[in-house]
């Protein structure tokens, strides 16, 4: 019952409601109606124990010697009507209540109507689309109540949205002047000569050298996710051709892994952020890399059928588990924590690769591969004709 639709609910109550209606009304009938043929028969009966009546009653005259057979037959003739009585009024009660059922089924249906437009709606939303969201003026009271509190939740969701990017941004820029400030003096010492250094200075400049790097990276992602969407999405994109660029710029990294570059790509045009669809491919064939075995390999696939583009990016590495393929997109969530900072990524690259994927409203899924390995699938709708 907990899973059962509001419009079911009603259907199943109202046809309840009909059937003990019906069946209380029936059974009202049906005993006056016996109530009335057992009277008929008495007196039929009582007409044949009292042959001398001269009363002004109504008088069946029948025969002496045809009177029992009639009595026996009438008695039957008054059992078989009942007995049909009761079950007529049985299929009238049972068909009204299924025909009840029905017309409810249908009416509740035209009646929830709005609630499934509302609902609908809200399926739509998302970070990207708050102000596209609003729900219009109801004509049902208290739908328009509703919508009036959906609005402006979504206005305060949209300003609390807002608050976040600037902050991520501002953020960001700060933190830019003092690390690249850093880098300059990193620079100059690594550059200048230093004789008197001994090995654990030099260690020390190298990681800081390394950490100043990477948070310049890690920066860098925040500035693009939160410039996302100001970013023009109106290029025509030759994916097959993206992917091919963002291959070639992989080739040294690949080899230097010892992994094999495979592109499967057919014709594939959509309209979207050029800049954004490379970096999009660019950092799912950069993971795949990374988080691939020696000696494996990478295959990219891209086509396109109808109004739908598809992209996959499949590695030979170790897969990724079910309960976390959810979480490889949150900000900052490692698989494998020692393995990433071996391999020294910031853990930003598939929460931009899933922002990407939002802001040109497509879907992104993670499956196994044949091999054991990792595919992410990626379907954008809006591509060009």
């Amino acid at each position: 019952m907990k899973k059962m639709s509001l419009q079911w609910r009603l259907t199943c109550i109202t046809t309840l409601c009909i059937a003990i209606i019906c069946g209380c009304l029936t059974m009202f009938v049906y005993k006056n109606g016996v109530y009335y043929i057992d009277s008929l028969q008495d007196a039929v009966e009582s007409q044949g124990n009292e042959k001398g009546n001269t009363s002004d009653e109504i008088v069946i005259s029948i025969p002496d010697d045809k009177w029992d057979e009639f009595a026996d037959n009438f008695s039957v003739q008054v059992y078989n009507n009942k007995a049909d009585y009761k079950r007529n009024s049985l299929i009238i009660t049972v068909l009204l209540a299924l025909l009840g059922g029905v017309v409810t089924y249908f009416i509740s249906g035209h009646a929830l109507r709005p609630i499934r437009e509302f609902s609908d709606k809200i399926e739509e939303v998302q970070a990207q689309n708050l102000s596209d969201s609003r729900i219009e003026e109801n004509n049902v009271k208290e739908l328009n109540q509703l919508g009036i509190s959906y609005n402006k939740m979504l206005e305060r969701l949209s300003d609390a949205f807002e608050i976040q990017r600037q902050f991520t941004a501002n953020a960001a820029h700060e933190l830019r002047t003092p690390l690249a400030l850093m880098q300059v003096q990193l620079d100059l010492y690594n550059s200048a000569s230093h004789p008197g250094n001994d090995a654990d200075t030099l260690q020390t400049i190298k990681m800081v050298t390394e950490q100043n790097d990477k948070l310049n990276r890690m920066v860098k992602t925040l500035l693009d996710m939160s410039e996302l969407q100001t970013v023009g999405r109106d290029d025509k994109i030759i994916l097959d051709a993206i992917v091919e660029e963002v291959l070639a710029d992989l080739e040294p990294l690949a080899q230097e892994k010892n992994i094999k570059l495979i592109g499967k790509c057919e014709d594939a045009t959509m309209i979207g952020s050029d800049i954004l669809i490379y970096r999009l491919v660019y950092n799912l064939v950069e993971n795949a890399i990374k988080y691939n075995h020696p000696l494996g390999q990478v295959t990219v696939t891209a086509y396109q059928r109808k109004k739908h583009v598809y992209l996959s990016v499949e590695d030979t590495g170790n897969g990724i588990p079910k309960e976390l393929r959810e979480r490889v997109f949150e900000p900052f969530f490692r698989v494998d924590k020692s393995r990433s900072r071996e391999l020294g990524g910031v853990g930003l690259g598939l929460a931009l690769v899933r922002e990407i994927v939002r802001v040109h409203d497509g879907s992104i899924c993670i499956k196994s591969g044949k091999t054991g390995g990792t595919i992410f699938e990626v379907t954008f709708a809006q591509c060009s004709m």
